[in-house]
């Protein structure tokens, strides 16, 4: 995979990420809101949103109320609790919180999911043992 087409699978990547935590915290979700969580321009989160529309991850109403689809949710889903994992396992380190976030973010786009699974393995089973 080039270079680019990694930066794009990862944007869109962060963008399902997005809407699943905006989804959370929101009764619904709108391109003006996924543009704020992000510090994103409207027209980018704009041709965004038709991309995830075309390839049928998101739906978005006539009212323009956003929702994933199965397949939507099931990466965004995927992509955050990798996120999370990493996060906490930085911190746990005593890396500063808002570090760890930022490094999480790079490399939950980067890991294979096997070397996610075995992390999560050990990880998992270090932290029980605590």
């Amino acid at each position: 995979m080039g270079y680019i087409q990694h930066k794009s699978e990862e944007s869109l990547e962060d963008y399902l990420e997005t809407i699943l935590i905006l989804s959370r915290r929101l009764s619904v979700v709108r391109s003006i809101d996924v543009a704020t969580e992000l510090d994103f321009s409207k027209p980018s989160v704009s041709v965004a949103m038709k991309n995830l529309k075309t390839r049928k991850y998101i739906t978005v109403s006539g009212d323009g109320y956003i929702s994933l689809t199965e397949t939507g949710k099931e990466i965004a889903e995927k992509v955050y609790e990798c996120h999370n994992l990493l996060t906490d396992w930085l911190v746990h380190l005593g890396v500063d919180p808002e570090t760890a976030a930022a490094d999480a973010c790079k490399m939950e786009h980067d890991i294979s999911q096997e070397s996610y699974d075995a992390m999560k393995k050990c990880i998992l089973s270090i932290l029980k043992d605590q």
